[in-house]
């Protein structure tokens, strides 16, 4: 990931991170242009998902498997030991 100082526009090392949240982050950043020498904090945030975690979906067809009662639960586990 490249960050450019805001003053100058020149790349800028990110010097520590403060992870506030899963989806949020203070990046505290300084340029590397040394006559500029601006020190910063920027953001980084999630956005949206582009494609699905495979992880997330598995994940949710257990839990509905889960929710099932022992009855519908066996039958799924028959109708899946024929595929």
């Amino acid at each position: 990931m490249r960050v450019f100082c805001p003053e100058c526009g020149a790349k800028s090392c990110i010097q520590k991170s403060n992870r506030i949240s899963s989806k949020y982050t203070d990046l505290y950043c300084s340029c590397s242009e040394p006559e500029c020498g601006h020190s910063f904090v920027m953001n980084l945030t999630y956005s949206h998902t582009l494609s699905p975690s495979a992880k997330t979906t598995s994940q949710l067809a257990f839990n509905m498997v889960q929710a099932l009662p022992p009855e519908q639960r066996k039958e799924l586990q028959h109708q899946l030991s024929m595929l």
